[in-house]
């Protein structure tokens, strides 16, 4: 049977059986659990000290009442995190490269933001549909335009952390295939290829963190502007 590049974007299964939700809970399985010691160990305090830096990133942005959601950006930031980096390993499958399980965390995430602001501040959040002196006779295609912007973030969301990922693995598939190919006939090229490899490996890794820091920083960004 032959084998597609994207062959490896699709869902493992056993008898049958689909692993996504064993891709998408184990990375939460390797995170070290808090003991009940008054000095943690190196890996603990390694790990609590990431989540002290990505809470306060992500919350600088955001008011008094926009630190109600540090919990579910930072817890978000790390799930997005771990699947992405582990995505790299070798016979690993990343459930981030599903457009469907990026829009499932996006649409909900962004809806809530959006709900927030017309719960609390109706007339601040339809006022971002409508600039301010904008000409009488551009004020139907202006709230036109703003509203297709505003409904379509969570699909950009969702979309964006795809299409990287996506993109990613297929370059490092590409690249590896032609390593091995021409590892027998050409290996000075070989050679050349495994550099190039190693060196975009170094860049997915980047990729991958700088993904998931854009998707939860921009969901920060919607809620600062409902809040």
């Amino acid at each position: 049977m032959n084998l597609s590049f994207f062959d490896q974007f699709s869902s493992p299964s056993l008898l049958g059986v689909p692993l996504v939700l064993v891709a998408t809970m184990f990375p939460a399985l390797l995170l070290p659990s808090p003991g009940n010691r008054w000095i943690t160990g190196r890996l603990s305090a390694l790990q609590l000290w990431l989540i002290n830096l990505i809470t306060k990133q992500l919350m600088i942005p955001l008011n008094e009442k926009g630190h109600k959601w540090a919990l579910i950006l930072t817890s978000l930031m790390l799930f997005l995190l771990s699947i992405n980096l582990l995505g790299l390993l070798p016979y690993t499958f990343t459930p981030t490269t599903q457009l469907s399980m990026n829009l499932a965390l996006a649409f909900p995430l962004w809806l809530a933001t959006l709900l927030i602001g017309l719960r609390n501040q109706p007339s601040i959040s339809l006022g971002h549909l409508l600039p301010e002196g904008t000409p009488t006779p551009l004020i139907p295609a202006l709230v036109l335009i703003e509203t297709t912007s505003l409904l379509i973030r969570p699909l950009a969301l969702g979309v964006r952390l795809t299409a990287n990922l996506t993109a990613g693995h297929l370059l490092i598939q590409l690249i590896s295939t032609a390593t091995t190919a021409l590892s027998s006939t050409m290996p000075a090229v070989s050679l050349l290829t495994l550099t190039i490899l190693l060196l975009l490996t170094l860049l997915e890794v980047a990729v991958a963190m700088i993904q998931a820091y854009v998707f939860v920083l921009l969901l920060s960004l919607y809620l600062q502007e409902n809040i």
